[in-house]
C-alpha cells in the first residue's frame, strides 16, 4: 500500500511540474537590423491555414506572399480578410512573389497586385527584354524589385552576377532575390556576392544545397555545403535590413520537420556569432 500512495503522489508532482511549465517561448530578439521570414513557395502544397499555423509554431513573422495563397483576381475585401488572418498570428506579408513575367502585361498586373495587396516589393522572374518595361514601372508606382535567380535549372538568371549583369544600368530600385541556394549550385559563393551586390539585394531565399552543380539538391539548413556562419556575419557587415526567408524545397508534401530544423539552425548562428 504504501508503495502505491508513493507512486501515485510521484505522479502527482510530475503532473503538477509539467502543468507549471509555460509553453515554448518566442525566439529572443537578436537586435540585428535583418528579419527571419518564410518564402511563401515553401508551402506550395498547403493551405494558408496550415502555412500560419507553422509559421506560429516557428515564431517566424514575415511572409512573401505567394499567388496560390492570395490570387491576382482577390477581391479588395479578400485582400483584407487575409491580412486580418496574417496579424491574428502576428505574421506580416512583406512581398509579393515570385512571379513569372513573360509580357508587359504580366509585368502590368504584378505591380497592380502588389499595390492592392499593399506591399512595396515585388520579387519577380521577367523575361530579359522585359527589364526596360520593368525600369518604367518602377519609377512609376516607387516599388523595389528583387528579380529571383534560379541556378542552373533555367536559362533566366542562373546566378547573382547574371542578375548584376543585367540591371546595374537600371533604375537602383531594381535588384535581386538572393538565393543562396541556387547559387551555390551555380558555382558561385553567395557570401561573396552578397559583399559584391548587397546595395541592389532587397530579399534573400536561404536554403542549404549538397553540392556547387546541378546535381546539388536541397537540404536541411546546415546539412549541405553553404558557409552559414560567414553568409550571417556578411550580412551584418553589409548592414543588410531585408527579410531572409526559408524557402524549403526538400519533402515538400512533409516539409514541417525540416522546416523548424532549418530556422532553428539559422537562429543558433544568428547567436552564436553575435559578438560579445
Amino acid at each position: 500500500m504504501n508503495k502505491i500512495l508513493i507512486l501515485a503522489g510521484l505522479l502527482l508532482s510530475l503532473s503538477i511540474v509539467a502543468q507549471d511549465r509555460p509553453d515554448p517561448q518566442p525566439a529572443p530578439d537578436t537586435f540585428e537590423k535583418f528579419n527571419v521570414g518564410m518564402a511563401g513557395y515553401t508551402f506550395v502544397n498547403f493551405d494558408l491555414d496550415k502555412t500560419l499555423e507553422t509559421l506560429e509554431k516557428c515564431d517566424v513573422k514575415y511572409l512573401c506572399i505567394k499567388d496560390f495563397h492570395l490570387p491576382f483576381n482577390s477581391t479588395d475585401q479578400e485582400i483584407a480578410d487575409f491580412h486580418t488572418k496574417l496579424k491574428s498570428k502576428g505574421v506580416t506579408g512583406y512581398a509579393v512573389g515570385p512571379i513569372y513575367m513573360r509580357s508587359e502585361k504580366e509585368v502590368d498586373n504584378a505591380f497592380e497586385y502588389a499595390k492592392r495587396v499593399g506591399v512595396k516589393l515585388i520579387v519577380g522572374v521577367p523575361n530579359y527584354e522585359l527589364l526596360p518595361y520593368v525600369d518604367k514601372k518602377v519609377k512609376e508606382y516607387d516599388f523595389n524589385y528583387a528579380i529571383h535567380l534560379h541556378g542552373p535549372d533555367m536559362p533566366l538568371y542562373p546566378d547573382a552576377d547574371d542578375v548584376w549583369k543585367n540591371v546595374k544600368d537600371l533604375d537602383p530600385r531594381i535588384g535581386m532575390c538572393l538565393d543562396i541556394g541556387h547559387d551555390t549550385r551555380n558555382g558561385k559563393d553567395p557570401v561573396k556576392d552578397l559583399e559584391k551586390y548587397h546595395s541592389r539585394v532587397f530579399d534573400i531565399h536561404i536554403k542549404d544545397v549538397t553540392g556547387s552543380t546541378k546535381a546539388g539538391y536541397s537540404v536541411e539548413i546546415g546539412r549541405g555545403i553553404i558557409d552559414i556562419p560567414a553568409f550571417v556575419k556578411m550580412l551584418r557587415q553589409v548592414g543588410y535590413e531585408g527579410v531572409c526567408s526559408l524557402e524549403h524545397e526538400r519533402n515538400m508534401k512533409d516539409p514541417f520537420s525540416g522546416i523548424a530544423e532549418s530556422i532553428g539552425y539559422f537562429r543558433g548562428v544568428i547567436a552564436a556569432t553575435k559578438e560579445k
